[in-house]
């Protein structure tokens, strides 16, 4: 079989790649046996148990090893060295590599997060104070801020708002329709409460619940029942609308509009703008709204479901939050040079046009970043790592099973905060169309094929 996996290959090399295959394989002749001899040995300790997802996953590995040994010396080689030599980026020489783009990367982050800060506060400024929705500030979410955003130039950035009711009134998270879980339906309900208690009330802030025709007769257009509100409940498209005529209000007032024109893009859901630099480059970012669950992570988000058609009241259970300061504290930890988040970035990009989300890939990179040890995601084991995760893909489409990570999971790091409910909750297979259905089940197994022939033709040629 060695022999009919080689032949197979008829790549054209350049005498450079073909010296470098040859240092490679030589190697990896050396490496991969001694590497597959110590997990052997490791897996053989008394009192050790490994998942079984894991244990089938290496089952897998050890079916296409020596076709990864024939290749993927020269593509992880070649892959990396590329991204420093490439001469389509605009002219960046080699020393302009990963860490000019990653210095880029964070440079633009610090400043869409300048941004949105500013504009927070503007808009604050100009706001009555006891008649619309409290603007909290604002909370990173999303693959470009977790570092693994696969459209580079592209990107959305993403910001989470969180909402706090104003003074004299309170938000009530009511559960709606359970069948969709994990994407959990929320009302938030708005309703007035008392303040007669409050420290000395004024006469502009008197109690709303008792006083209402000296109040709302008065301001009613301000009110927050009649401004953001569908029968009593938060609307999201009145609350992005509403946002959105604030930002282009507050435009003018922070400092970054003297640098950048802005654009409101239509949102019926979130607050989406483009910046446009006087060199034109341009940025997109993405404001979306949110209430916390308690004291939680776990946010209701306005972001709209890609999986049904929900009324504008309903608020969708978010993890987002969560999963940003998962990948934060895990970079923490991690060796330097880490590859966990270039694992998920190539996997992003090989999905799509596939019936596998880029969801589907975090939710296996998470799971494999709790239970293999941190030390093994340096980059000598970068082709170890690809083999995980195709291998825990393949048995998990083989099983129909895969676990959510946030529900149920004694693997969750205990510095993120879950509801108790979800802490307890029984896993949530997200896998569970494939399970009700053998003919999707198949499509997925064949799919996963072409999959890695993605894989493989991504790290020789870059695309």
């Amino acid at each position: 079989m060695f022999q009919c996996l080689q032949a197979g290959i008829h790549h054209e090399w350049d005498e450079e790649t073909h010296q470098r295959k040859q240092q490679r394989e030589e190697m990896l002749s050396q490496e991969t046996p001694q590497q597959l001899q110590e997990l052997e040995q490791e897996t053989q300790k008394p009192g050790t148990e490994e998942p079984d997802f894991y244990w089938e996953a290496w089952i897998f590995a050890a079916m296409v090893i020596w076709w990864f040994c024939i290749v993927a010396g020269v593509l992880i080689v070649h892959y990396f060295s590329r991204k420093s030599h490439d001469p389509d980026r605009n002219g960046e020489s080699e020393n302009n590599s990963s860490g000019d783009e990653e210095q880029n990367l964070a440079y633009r982050s610090q400043v869409v997060n300048d941004l949105v800060d500013d504009l927070l506060c503007a808009i604050r400024e100009h706001l009555p104070k006891s008649f619309y929705a409290v603007l909290q500030t604002a909370m990173k979410v999303g693959s470009v801020f977790e570092g693994w955003d696969p459209h580079e130039d592209d990107a959305v950035y993403q910001m989470l708002v969180p909402l706090k009711p104003p003074c004299g009134y309170t938000f009530h998270l009511e559960l709606g329709s359970t069948e969709d879980i994990p994407e959990r339906n929320f009302s938030v309900r708005v309703q007035l409460e008392c303040t007669c208690t409050t420290e000395q009330p004024s006469k502009e802030r008197l109690c709303l619940l008792h006083n209402p025709e000296k109040n709302l007769s008065r301001n009613e257009h301000l009110s927050l029942l009649n401004t953001l509100c569908t029968r009593s409940y938060l609307d999201i498209h009145k609350t992005a609308l509403w946002f959105q005529k604030q930002v282009r209000s507050a435009w003018v007032l922070v400092p970054q509009s003297h640098h950048y024109n802005m654009v409101v893009l239509p949102s019926s859901c979130s607050c989406k703008l483009r910046l446009t630099s006087s060199s034109m480059r341009s940025l997109l970012v993405e404001v979306l709204f949110g209430v916390q669950q308690g004291d939680s992570d776990i946010f209701l988000s306005s972001q709209s479901s890609e999986t049904a058609f929900n009324p504008s009241t309903m608020w969708l259970e978010s993890y987002a939050v969560a999963e940003f300061k998962f990948f934060r504290n895990m970079a923490l930890r991690v060796p330097y040079n880490s590859i966990h988040l270039k694992c998920l970035q190539i996997f992003a990009r090989i999905v799509v046009g596939t019936c596998y989300s880029t969801y589907t890939m975090k939710t296996i990179v998470m799971h494999l970043l709790t239970t293999i040890p941190l030390s093994g995601w340096c980059r000598r084991h970068f082709l170890l790592r690809l083999m995980d995760i195709m291998g825990c893909l393949c048995c998990c489409l083989e099983n129909a099973r895969l676990n959510h990570f946030f529900f149920g999971n004694e693997n969750v790091p205990e510095e993120i905060i879950l509801p108790p409910a979800l802490r307890t909750a029984k896993p949530f297979n997200l896998f569970q169309h494939i399970e009700e259905d053998p003919d999707t089940q198949a499509e997925a197994l064949g799919q996963y094929h072409f999959l890695l022939e993605r894989l493989q033709m991504l790290l020789f040629y870059g695309h």
